[in-house]
């Protein structure tokens, strides 16, 4: 009796399942509005991206994945690396070899002391070559163990395309990276929430001159942020510009919006303000960030076992959002569970199976979990004697 009982709950539960991902195949949302038309024929640049930082999907490219020079936008990875090892309060004493240091400068004095946040501060803002010297040797110290530190953070982030020699952007032949891989460097540094506020700031003042015999120091140093981006594009969070013959132009930037965000990168672009403003202007207005469920929303019946009841609810335990044409195709929901029914006992928020939403070649995932519990259903004492 038993198991012709469990033949037919098993043939419920696929039956269900069944209908349910049919049901669930069904489009849940649709737009037929056109695109606007962005070819990107004006761009500047000789190799640009514009990606989402979510979901880090390419919304416009070209040449993305071409090997050039970043000059120092390299300070990006710096940046990251630095405020992964050393809290931001740290003082450093700044050396010798970071004194005098080719290119742009805060003009930093051996013994000077500075916090690791002063210095991320010049090196952001004013682009100080010292700057990166000091910190990459407070935090390796040299800047050849440093460059490594920066290789080996580069492979972490699956990086294949990028290379570093130097903390600063220095021209190296063998000092390289692509938009797209410097796209996602960026994306990595946004996540921090201290280089965010870095990244934003537009103007400050760090200590000039302090020393250990002197914790005066001389006044302050008056600090500028060189990315005209943060003045110039509404909703404008950053992050970095960089130049050198070799390299030319070189800029990353990243802006908010109705709650999406979006990074572009420039390499080699001789007009490289208003290639951003282009690329972004397109992003915002041909791309919206869609809550297509939100936590909770789906609800969905799945056959229980053995239980006091013979059904459990499953719910998605998060949101799914995706970064979406806003002229885009119709968008589909799947369920998926590894077993055709669930035994109990079953604790709510256990994990039952997942839900996949997909749009375009894009899609987004959540776990579907109990809403409640379903305890073992009590035995007759029928049942405990045969």
């Amino acid at each position: 009796m038993k198991r012709k009982n469990s033949k037919k709950r098993a043939r419920v539960a696929s039956l269900i399942l069944l209908c349910a991902f049919i049901c669930l195949l069904m489009p849940i949302s649709a737009k037929s509005s056109s695109l606007p038309v962005f070819s990107g024929g004006d761009i500047s640049a000789e190799s640009a991206i514009l990606i989402d930082l979510d979901q880090k999907s390419i919304i416009f490219e070209k040449n993305s994945k071409k090997r050039m020079g970043e000059a120092s936008t390299t300070k990006i990875m710096t940046a990251l690396v630095v405020a992964e090892r050393l809290p931001l309060n740290k003082k450093v004493t700044v050396p010798s070899a970071a004194v005098g240091v080719e290119g742009s400068s805060v003009y930093l004095c051996e013994g000077e002391i500075l916090t690791v946040r002063e210095l991320l501060l010049a090196l952001l803002l004013e682009s100080a070559n010292d700057a990166a010297v000091a910190l990459a040797i407070a935090t390796a110290g040299s800047v050849e163990s440093f460059s490594a530190l920066m290789n080996s953070h580069a492979r972490e982030l699956g990086l294949c395309d990028t290379h570093f020699c130097n903390p600063h952007g220095l021209f190296d032949e063998d000092h390289y990276t692509t938009a797209q891989d410097l796209a996602l460097i960026s994306a990595a540094a946004l996540e921090n929430e201290d280089l965010r506020e870095i990244f934003a700031t537009k103007k400050t003042t760090v200590p000039c001159k302090v020393t250990a015999t002197d914790p005066d120091g001389d006044g302050v140093r008056y600090l500028k942020n060189h990315n005209r981006m943060l003045s110039l594009y509404e909703g404008a969070i950053g992050l970095k510009t960089g130049y050198t013959k070799a390299t030319g132009r070189c800029l990353v930037s990243a802006a908010e919006r109705d709650g999406m965000t979006l990074i572009a990168v420039t390499l080699n672009a001789p007009d490289d303000w208003r290639d951003h403003t282009a690329m972004l202007d397109y992003g915002f207005s041909a791309y919206e960030r869609v809550t297509l469920l939100g936590a909770g929303e789906l609800r969905y019946s799945y056959v229980v076992s053995g239980g006091e009841r013979e059904q459990v609810i499953a719910t998605n335990s998060e949101p799914i959002i995706l970064t979406l044409p806003r002229a885009r195709e119709s968008t589909q929901t799947a369920v998926c569970f590894p077993q055709r029914f669930e035994i109990a006992p079953i604790s709510k928020g256990e994990e039952l199976g997942c839900v996949t939403v997909s749009c375009g070649g894009l899609s987004a995932s959540s776990p579907l979990v109990a809403y409640e519990s379903v305890e073992r259903a009590k035995r007759s004492k029928f049942e405990l004697f045969t």
